[in-house]
């Protein structure tokens, strides 16, 4: 790094950065101050850092990384905090921009592992298909249901910890899935049998829990693959079902292979995690930071029950999308990077943001309405519960939890508390509900998600 008069003219500075590959030529205002300003030097010296940077906060952040403390601040650089000092400086360097390193892009979606999550949250409906004639009574289906709502809460807690828990090796996760899967299983196996009493309702919802236990195990760990080979047993009773009646005993039998060999693969996978080395220094998060998660499942199985009482095909297509949710989470970030680099300063990002939104979330939108055409389901219901459901797990993806937990769970009473209170009808509840909560979160993204320190 060298210092070097601009021929004489006295009016700029130039900064050269020797680099291995290349040399850049930044240029510095020239202010009428003593040629060893301490705020000019610091500036040539973190030019090549503060010149990417698209916000006052990133130079502060650059700054306390630097070791820099308010004593200093204000002793050698005669500003009265570690803010005034960054605005400063990000004042006196020039934007720059540099080219992304090479190498893969770190968000790129895996098509084919989204591809498969989207059929996975599917397949397992066949196995309604298969038992329903054998449990199928008001207080059956209610026990399912409430086992399958503890299920879903439970599952995305726990699937949330177990990623926290990752971080400090696949051991630690280990303990927390072979702790938490099996009591998640017992509890929902549990809240059936307190609804129908022993019967073929409690035993298929001892089953579902298992399963979905397992298959939580797998998902975390990336196994889905694994988990679409257990499926096959109960695809292809489900597929002969227009042409051939299997009977009782194989309509129980073909789910319970299933379900025995989810969970017997996933507790091979558990034991390997267990049997990983022991980490170093292993930090424990508080149980607190799941609980939005656990919440969130709660109520987002609510609204898809509710809408699947009136409109069943409806939670089919919105069940099949949510591998193309997926993808399209993966691309708001890759995209929100891209816009990071091509914005020079804070309100340029945030129109680009804006549009990043309406791009992923559009595109998700889109393809749902022939496809509800094409199944009769309700479109204006299907369409607000997935923008809930999508805007809710893209905050998720950032950190942000307490909102989207909070507009889910208010969509989710209010659903059950219009009708009562002499609302409009269920049917218009819901669309009703459910749109008020997405357009908050669509705002909470603009806001939250909008900022370039969110994707630094």
């Amino acid at each position: 790094m060298a210092l070097e008069p601009d021929g004489g003219q006295g009016d700029t500075l130039a900064l050269r950065l020797a680099a291995p590959d290349a040399t850049l030529s930044l240029r510095l205002p020239r202010r009428r101050r003593s040629p060893d300003d301490p705020v000019d030097v610091l500036a040539a010296e973190l030019a090549d850092r503060v010149g990417p940077a698209v916000h006052a906060y990133e130079v502060a952040a650059l700054l306390e990384s630097e070791g820099l403390t308010g004593e200093q601040i204000q002793e050698r650089y005669g500003r009265p905090d570690l803010f005034s000092l960054a605005a400063d400086l990000y004042g006196r360097v020039p934007r720059s921009f540099p080219e992304p390193p090479p190498g893969p892009d770190p968000w790129a979606p895996d098509h084919v592992r989204c591809a498969l999550r989207g059929a996975l949250f599917a397949l397992p409906g066949l196995a309604y298909l298969l038992t329903g004639g054998l449990w199928h009574s008001p207080r059956g289906v209610y026990a399912v249901v409430a086992a399958g709502l503890l299920s879903w809460a439970w599952g995305q807690a726990l699937s949330h910890r177990a990623y926290l828990r990752l971080a400090s090796g696949p051991r630690e996760a280990g303990r927390t899935l072979g702790v938490g899967a099996p009591s998640g299983a017992l509890l929902a196996t549990a809240a059936a049998l307190a609804v129908a009493g022993p019967g073929p309702a409690a035993l298929f919802g001892a089953g579902q829990s298992l399963y979905l236990a397992a298959a939580g195990v797998l998902l975390v760990r990336g196994g889905e693959r694994l988990l679409l080979l257990t499926l096959a047993p109960l695809a292809a009773g489900a597929a002969a079902l227009p042409w051939w009646d299997p009977g009782p005993l194989p309509r129980i039998v073909l789910p319970l292979l299933t379900v025995v060999s989810a969970v017997a693969v996933a507790g091979r996978e558990i034991r390997r995690m267990l049997g990983a080395d022991p980490p170093s220094g292993a930090t424990r998060p508080p149980l607190l930071a799941s609980l939005p998660y656990g919440l969130f499942g709660l109520a987002a199985g609510t609204l898809v029950i509710s809408l699947g009482r009136r409109e069943p095909w409806a939670v089919v297509v919105l069940t099949v999308s949510m591998g193309p949710a997926e993808w399209l989470l993966y691309r708001y970030r890759g995209l929100s990077v891209a816009a990071l680099r091509a914005s020079a300063d804070e309100t340029g990002f945030r129109l680009r943001s804006a549009r990043t939104l309406a791009l992923c979330l559009g595109g998700y939108l889109l393809p749902l309405v022939p496809a509800a055409l094409l199944t009769g389901a309700g479109t204006t219901p299907l369409l607000t519960l997935a923008a809930l459901l999508w805007t809710a797990l893209l905050l998720q993806a950032f950190g942000r939890a307490w909102l989207p937990a909070g507009a889910t769970l208010t969509a989710a009473a209010g659903v059950a508390a219009v009708p009562l209170l002499g609302g409009p009808p269920g049917t218009l509840a819901l669309p009703i509900c459910c749109g008020a909560a997405a357009g908050l979160l669509v705002i909470g993204v603009l806001w939250c998600l909008g900022r370039p320190t969110a994707h630094s």
